[in-house]
């Protein structure tokens, strides 16, 4: 969901200008950012990033935006993103930091710069390109000089729009060249479901174009300790929507923390922790994946200062599952972590923002990711129907079945759950946090 003055200037837009008209009779629209800023700062209007961040009057027309020079963008019915696919089996290898190394802290990456340097400090890039004494050699804005492509209609798989672009800004987060590649790095310290292509496609025509060496498209997204990178192709350079996955892995830089998560020890944590009572003013989670609450903590900490209401989520990060773009995504996910005391709702400027409480903060108090983890679990397994869910799942050593999990549901007093139908729905939620707990044992 874009945000709402962007929604109100491109339907001025559309309607100043005739876009959709010429679009039907010419098949694209070239729109001057001199005439986008007589709405608002063009800008601000262009940087779609994600799919789910277009305006209504772009997404519900199937159309998108890219940019063709310094000052004008091609609108036409074009597929510019491409989805991540999820490999829940991917290892993680465990890499460290060298020890003389003082001024990165791992433990609390609040921005993309610094999770690639802490990516490059501990060999991680190095580890993942396979390439030799790799030097950082290219980031910052610069232009795409001049380059031709054809994009792919929507929904017409034998149609193609031709595109020329000459001189537009490009930005690259990180380049670094070894002995047999130029490695482009777009990275990302929150999680997604898709990506712009053109973030990869401009630096790879731009330089692919300028050196001898192969030019390697590298997306890297960082949350919770995790470095995931995943290496793109483009089969056919003249092609944007070539793209290919070629490899994938994850990372994550070795805690020196005394704790050790394993079984045991979540076993000790589920027997020991203090069982509190239900909220009585938050819904019982609806949140399958824990990862995106954990997101949502790191977003309202690397951005504290920020007031975040809910419309500002929706349209700047990803909450969506399955496929969903309804703004009711984003109140499961924030209620989920109101629920578990992480966060809370405050009045600014007869505005509600979200913000996080003491336990949120302290969760990035520690010097260590195991420790964080710690939090987590301890908050999970403080609430009952986890708790003795995940003694189940280690009791018949086997996932529970939905019933069995509605079932101790049931017999704990949850607030605003009633019917047959909610209560499965909730199972899925909490089969899905216990799994996390198992799996970030797994991972140790």
């Amino acid at each position: 969901m874009s945000d709402s003055k962007n929604e109100n200037a491109w339907n001025q837009l559309f309607v100043q200008y005739n876009i959709e008209d010429e679009i039907n009779r010419n098949g694209q629209y070239i729109i001057k950012s001199k005439d986008i800023n007589t709405f608002r700062e063009a800008r601000l209007m262009t940087k779609f990033d994600h799919r789910f961040q277009l305006p209504k009057a772009l997404s519900n027309r199937h159309l998108s935006i890219l940019p063709v020079s310094r000052g004008s963008y091609v609108i036409s019915d074009i597929e510019t993103f491409e989805s991540f696919t999820e490999n829940p089996n991917l290892d993680i290898t465990e890499v460290t930091i060298p020890s003389y190394i003082e001024s990165l802290d791992f433990s609390t990456i609040t921005s993309e710069a610094l999770a690639i340097n802490c990516a490059y400090a501990s060999q991680i890039l190095a580890d993942f390109t396979q390439d030799e004494n790799l030097i950082p050699t290219v980031s910052g804005r610069m232009s795409s000089h001049m380059f031709d492509f054809t994009i792919q209609k929507v929904g017409k798989n034998n149609s193609f729009l031709y595109v020329n672009v000459q001189n537009a800004q490009i930005e690259i987060d990180g380049g670094y060249e070894g002995i047999s590649a130029l490695n482009l790095i777009e990275a990302k310290n929150s999680l997604y479901s898709d990506f712009l292509i053109r973030q990869l496609y401009y630096p790879y025509r731009l330089w692919q174009g300028k050196i001898e060496k192969k030019v390697r498209p590298i997306f890297l997204t960082y949350t919770n300790g995790i470095f995931h990178l995943r290496e793109y192709r483009f089969s056919d350079p003249l092609k944007y929507n070539s793209i290919v996955l070629v490899k994938e892995k994850k990372y994550r830089l070795k805690d020196f923390s005394e704790q050790m998560l394993n079984i045991e020890m979540i076993q000790n944590l589920s027997r020991t922790v203090p069982i509190v009572e239900e909220p009585t003013t938050v819904p019982f989670p609806q949140a399958d994946s824990f990862e995106r609450i954990i997101n949502f903590c790191e977003i309202l900490y690397n951005n504290t200062g920020e007031a975040y209401t809910k419309e500002d989520l929706s349209a700047n990060y990803d909450f969506k599952e399955r496929d969903s773009f309804e703004m009711r995504q984003v109140d499961y996910y924030t209620n989920a972590a109101i629920y578990l005391g992480f966060v809370k709702k405050v009045d600014v400027n007869d505005k509600q923002v979200f913000e996080l409480t003491d336990a949120g903060d302290a969760l990035f108090g520690t010097n260590s990711i195991v420790e964080r983890q710690v939090k987590f679990i301890k908050t999970i397994l403080a609430h009952g129907v986890f708790n003795k869910t995940l003694a189940l799942y280690l009791q018949k050593a086997e996932k529970p079945t939905k019933d069995e999990i509605v079932e101790i549901m049931k017999e704990s007093h949850l607030y605003k759950v009633n019917s047959e139908s909610t209560f499965r729905r909730r199972a899925s939620t909490v089969l899905s946090w216990v799994d996390w707990i198992l799996g970030v044992v797994e991972n140790e």
